[in-house]
């Protein structure tokens, strides 16, 4: 799978007010299925109670992580930094992504 496509605008697409499906694609892939479960569910919510405010807080908590994960590489590099900020420990050079991430509570 691969990332979006380069924007070329003086806007970027992941402004206040980007779609779903935009938070989306610029998300990690293992984070895409998390995303989706809580917009749905925040969407059921909102079905219920007749209220848009839970659909809003996730698509604007979702749009930050995507904002922080549309450079992967500098997203990785601040995970691995995080989580020997946390730990105190250097980070194994073969240790797997997901693991230093969840080191680094993110």
């Amino acid at each position: 799978m691969t990332g979006p496509a380069p924007f070329t605008s003086a806007e970027h697409p992941l402004l206040p007010g980007a779609s779903p499906a935009t938070i989306r694609s610029f998300l990690l892939p293992a984070d895409q299925p998390t995303f989706v479960a809580a917009y749905e569910a925040a969407l059921d919510d909102a079905r219920r109670s007749l209220d848009l405010t839970p659909v809003h807080q996730v698509v604007e908590d979702w749009r930050r992580v995507a904002l922080v994960q549309a450079d992967p590489v500098a997203f990785r590099r601040a995970v691995h930094r995080a989580a020997e900020i946390v730990t105190g420990e250097p980070v194994p050079c073969d240790e797997p992504f997901e693991v230093t991430r969840a080191r680094a509570g993110l």
